[in-house]
């Protein structure tokens, strides 16, 4: 599969501006932002994405292993 330089850079910059649209809606609710390397509770949607995908990957060779 050709993976074009151009389409990744794009993916990256979308992705980082919704990370800095995230934090700068929290700094307006008046919630501090996070300091990087700080523990973080997954209240953002790509943490929440990749924490159910992790489970249901999970699930899936749990419910495997008694066949």
């Amino acid at each position: 599969m050709n993976v074009d330089p151009k389409v990744v850079a794009a993916i990256s910059a979308a992705v980082g501006l919704y990370l800095q649209a995230e934090q700068e809606a929290l700094a307006a609710q008046g919630q501090p932002a996070v300091r990087p390397g700080a523990p973080v509770a997954m209240t953002g949607s790509f943490a929440l994405a990749g924490r159910l995908a992790a489970m249901n990957t999970r699930w899936t060779w749990q419910m495997r292993l008694p066949r």
